[in-house]
């Protein structure tokens, strides 16, 4: 007789944009999907939120996942059958995610770096400091022809507090991209208060998912049925650039 005062449970609200630039659903190359069936269902778990279109963005970094387009084609390869084979209808394509090591430089120098539509290349920090003259970096992926972008830059620590420094970074060509993850508390309360605050310093082109795993799924469900999903995309409907790629 108690049923009444249970909270119910809201839908998820429909997503305001239907391309995700960055997860990491290709199967057994880094630390997302360990294998093609759980590759597979999770792009048909982001087609069911709502994605029409999908950049797969697998880790490149030195001694960990040194990954190739060789060594990523054919995996691939193998999850866009996959998907096709469950009747999936997503438009699936892949870049990668490339951590600013040495690795990277020498991928720079050899134009072998992955691009999505707009020869954009997403980078990403260490998380322990900011990479070494990051803004002359960001000057030099211009001058070959890139345009570089940020992989969430609100879960960086030493740019918690120091927003300024990252809206330079961006005046100098740099664009960032905030993790669903974080808008959704999914990595802390201090990560989602960076988010939100790169928001509302209009500083925000792009979002991703992220989505490793299926918690990083369940976690955006219930996020898309929040007040504070509303809120966010009241801030970021038609600013954002996710579909004009």
């Amino acid at each position: 007789m108690f049923s009444i005062f249970k909270r119910r449970t809201q839908s998820p609200q429909p997503l305001f944009f239907n391309t995700d630039i960055h997860c990491h659903v290709i199967p057994g190359i880094d630390d997302g999907a360990p294998d093609l069936e759980t590759g597979a269902e999770l792009v048909e778990r982001m087609s069911a939120l709502g994605f029409k279109r999908i950049f797969a963005s697998p880790h490149i970094t030195m001694t960990t996942f040194e990954n190739t387009p060789e060594t990523i084609a054919e995996p691939f390869s193998r999850l866009k059958e996959a998907v096709a084979s469950r009747g999936t209808d997503v438009e699936l394509h892949h870049w990668a995610e490339n951590r600013i090591d040495d690795l990277m430089y020498r991928n720079l120098e050899e134009n072998r770096m992955l691009t999505i539509p707009g020869n954009r290349v997403l980078i990403e920090n260490s998380f322990m400091q900011e990479p070494w003259n990051l803004e002359k970096l960001v000057f030099d992926i211009q001058v070959k022809g890139l345009t570089p972008i940020m992989a969430h830059p609100e879960r960086y620590t030493y740019y918690h507090g120091h927003r300024d420094h990252l809206a330079k970074l961006v005046d100098a060509g740099l664009a960032l991209q905030v993790n669903m993850l974080s808008l959704a508390g999914y990595y802390g309360a201090n990560e989602k208060k960076a988010a939100e605050s790169l928001i509302d310093a209009g500083l925000v082109r792009y979002l991703g998912t992220d989505i490793h795993r299926f918690a990083h799924i369940e976690s955006i469900e219930q996020y898309l049925a929040s007040k504070d999903y509303t809120r966010h995309r009241a801030a970021l409907e038609n600013r954002i650039l996710n579909d004009r790629i």
